[in-house]
């Protein structure tokens, strides 16, 4: 079994339990409040511009089989991702020019910033909001009402399967200890559980 396929089976739990979320539940069948989803949308846009540092510090330190991956990613995040939450801004009123961390934004973005000085344990820890989201965009799709449907099918897109597989192959290739490696990327998942709880 390789150690991204083991990471899903560890991960697959985890991904139950955000959706049966309440935000996720709502997100999927739209009956989420505005303002709550605007809080979220506001954190995650903050989360996102980190992100984009974190593919770029791991970028540094890629070998060069994986160089062009990182900067695709970093690409796609800051181009693709932000583009989708600027245009939700608009739409539900969100404020992301004076918008601040929350404690599970900024705890969860330090974390990822911390494990990027290394790289196979930068892959491990960014792993689960890649895997999460694509997961999560596939298993709602197919039922997602039409208020919150834009984001549902970014993250089900094929596309973005497609660079989620890219980063499981980037694990799989990485010298990275197996058990550091469960270790980061099951921290990477209840942070993303907890991000959820941004809009309570």
């Amino acid at each position: 079994m390789s150690l991204s396929t083991e990471l899903h089976s560890l991960g697959r739990p985890l991904v139950e339990r955000q959706l049966a979320h309440p935000t996720v539940r709502g997100i999927a069948d739209g009956s989420l409040p505005e303002a709550a989803f605007r809080a979220w949308l506001e954190q995650d846009y903050l989360f996102l511009l980190d992100y984009v540092r974190v593919f770029s510090r791991l970028a540094w330190q890629a070998p060069d089989a994986h160089l062009g991956d990182l900067v695709d990613l970093a690409y796609s995040t800051f181009h693709d991702e932000l583009a989708l939450h600027r245009s939700l801004s608009a739409r539900y009123g969100a404020d992301l020019n004076t918008a601040t961390k929350g404690k599970a934004c900024a705890a969860y973005t330090e974390f990822l910033l911390d494990s990027a000085a290394h790289y196979g344990e930068g892959l491990a820890a960014l792993y689960p909001c890649m895997w999460g989201y694509s997961t999560l965009g596939q298993a709602l799709a197919e039922t997602a009402a039409p208020r919150y449907r834009a984001w549902v099918e970014t993250y089900a897109d094929p596309g973005f399967q497609a660079l989620t597989e890219r980063i499981a192959k980037m694990i799989d290739e990485a010298d990275v200890h197996p058990g550091r490696a469960r270790e980061l990327f099951l921290r990477g998942m209840e942070h993303e559980i907890a991000f959820w709880d941004v809009t309570n």
